[in-house]
Parts: C-alpha cells; sequence; structure tokens
C-alpha cells in the first residue's frame, strides 16, 4: 500500500508510549498498534485530530505517500 504511517517515529519524538496515548486519544490499545504497525485500512478524521493533538503535529507528520514501483 503506498499509504505510510510514520506513527511510531513521532511516537518516539515526543516520548509517548502506546498505552498513554490510547487513553490519551481515547481508542484501544489494539486498534492504535494496529494503525502504527501499518495494518490499518482507513482512519477517521476526528482520530487523525485527536491523534495530531495529542503529540502537536500536522497529518503530514504521521502519514505518508510512497509511489510504488510501476511495472517494466
Amino acid at each position: 500500500m503506498p499509504i505510510v504511517v510514520n506513527l511510531d517515529v513521532m511516537m518516539a519524538k515526543r516520548k509517548i508510549s502506546l498505552g498513554e496515548l490510547s487513553e490519551r486519544v481515547g481508542i484501544t490499545q489494539a486498534n492504535l498498534s494496529i494503525l502504527k504497525n501499518n495494518k490499518a485500512k482507513a482512519i477517521r478524521f476526528s482520530t487523525l485530530e485527536e491523534i495530531c493533538r495529542v503529540l502537536d503535529c500536522q497529518p503530514q507528520d504521521i502519514l505518508g505517500y510512497v509511489k510504488e514501483d510501476e511495472p517494466k
């Protein structure tokens, strides 16, 4: 999938654990872990907004786009 989630990078920069972030954002650790490990198929804007609020960052700090190799 060309969308990558860099949540673990921002969590490390802010020195916040998965447990603390899940508590402050209001989602389960399991769902946050799915997102953090690039296994999520979607994210609600409200969840992204809360993550950005708690981590004091922008969406582009968490989400990125990587162009897939084109067939030769």
